[in-house]
């Protein structure tokens, strides 16, 4: 793949990832922001009466102008950077066409990067988890990330060298049973983080982690399918039909 089909993949990757990370915009604005607020609300009413902290930001500009920088953003990097992975999986992890290739790996980043570490390390609203533990809590969250995208090259490449004896199923099925289990002794061994208030509502705890997974497998499956369609019409466009001159007769 030449440096300038790699530059028009990283631009459509970008484009991809702006439009999904609208779509993702969409998703964390009317689901999570109303959880983030009773969120606050419950925060607010478990202060000392005479602690009144000074707002920077208001609520309502963190809530718009905020969150829309923040999502659209991250939508445009991610997309740069899963452009480039995208260069380097196309016709490496099987016989896939451009759009089937950037949904596999859309998936497959969507489980790797995200929903493991949810699984073991679920987002939570504010008024969950003590300011003076946010430096751990992140740095286990962000090890178990690294962990698992280390952990799914390992099972790609295992399938891979299992294909030719095994066939490609059973590759696949002893791959991802590889990466389960050692997903499975990561969690064992890594440490609990669980700092829920007793009495904070258990239903807007439950709906914020669902509105958090609901988001990102938005702005994965958008990315997937927005980059699928500008990849699959860059490499293997579509050709034009010729037209017919005049008085001329198809033979």
């Amino acid at each position: 793949m030449n440096s300038t089909v790699v530059r028009n993949l990283l631009v459509r990757g970008m484009l991809a990832g702006l439009v999904a990370g609208v779509l993702a915009l969409l998703v964390a604005y009317f689901l999570g922001e109303p959880l983030v607020d009773k969120a606050i609300g419950f925060e607010e009413s478990h202060a000392p009466a005479h602690e009144h902290e000074v707002e920077l930001v208001s609520r309502s500009l963190q809530s718009t102008a905020g969150l829309a920088t923040g999502v659209l953003v991250y939508g445009v990097a991610f997309g740069g950077i899963a452009a480039l992975a995208y260069c380097f999986a196309l016709g490496r992890v099987g016989r896939f066409g451009p759009r089937a290739t950037a949904l596999l790996l859309s998936g497959v980043a969507l489980v790797a990067v995200y929903v493991v570490p949810f699984l073991k390390y679920p987002a939570n609203p504010p008024a969950v988890g003590d300011p003076d533990t946010i430096g751990k809590r992140t740095t286990l969250y962000f090890l178990m990330m690294v962990l698992s995208v280390l952990l799914a090259l390992a099972a790609t490449l295992l399938g891979k060298r299992l294909a030719p004896r095994l066939g490609t199923w059973y590759a696949t099925v002893a791959a991802v049973a590889a990466f389960a289990l050692a997903v499975g002794l990561a969690y064992a061994f890594l440490p609990v983080v669980n700092e829920v208030p007793g009495d904070f509502p258990a239903t807007v705890l439950w709906r914020f982690r669902i509105s958090a997974l609901a988001m990102q497998t938005t702005l994965w499956a958008g990315f997937g399918l927005v980059f699928g369609e500008l990849a699959q019409r860059l490499l293997h466009p579509t050709p034009k039909a010729v037209p017919v001159s005049a008085g001329t007769v198809p033979g």
